[in-house]
């Protein structure tokens, strides 16, 4: 039974691929992970949070990185005025928290990914893989995988997944 259901999960993913691909203007792998996300306009507001952030270079870098990317209807989400002040200057820790823990160092393919399987982002906090009828990071759904870039990995989210919340400050 665990075999067909991640039989079914490898097909939806690839059946979300196959749409993603046919929509995105760059596929040849020859774009990193930011250039990619710059040129897919479903991933505009993470591309305004990633350079709020500061976090260009890093994604721009070597890698290999596995990025979880919300799109834009994920962020709009959250609860009103939360990306706003995200993007404050003065929130900008907080911000790249958040985003960090939407990074996990590697190439991880949907093919790689196991029910119930935990990975650690580069924030430092893990996330929870969970397959069925959809594949699941978290409380979010990939709605896009294995979508390649030269340094590494993207995988679309629907939501917006935070870390846990540090226990001194109660804040993300």
């Amino acid at each position: 039974m665990k075999s067909a259901t991640t039989y079914l999960a490898v097909i939806a993913l690839s059946v979300a691929l196959f749409a993603f691909t046919s929509t995105a203007k760059a596929q040849d792998n020859s774009s990193d992970i930011v250039d990619l996300a710059v040129q897919t306009e479903s991933l505009s507001t993470l591309v305004q949070a990633v350079k709020a952030a500061g976090l260009v270079e890093t994604l721009k870098g070597e890698g290999p990185y596995t990025v979880f990317a919300p799109t834009n209807e994920a962020f709009s989400k959250l609860p009103d005025g939360t990306l706003e002040t995200l993007l404050k200057p003065e929130n900008k820790d907080q911000l790249v928290r958040i985003l960090t823990y939407h990074v996990v160092p590697g190439n991880v393919q949907s093919t790689d990914l196991e029910d119930g399987m935990t990975a650690t982002t580069a924030e430092g906090s893990e996330i929870e893989v969970n397959l069925g009828e959809t594949v699941m990071i978290n409380n979010a759904t990939v709605v896009n995988a294995d979508i390649e870039a030269s340094n590494g990995v993207v995988h679309v989210i629907d939501t917006v997944i935070m870390p846990p919340k540090k226990e001194s400050s109660g804040s993300y």
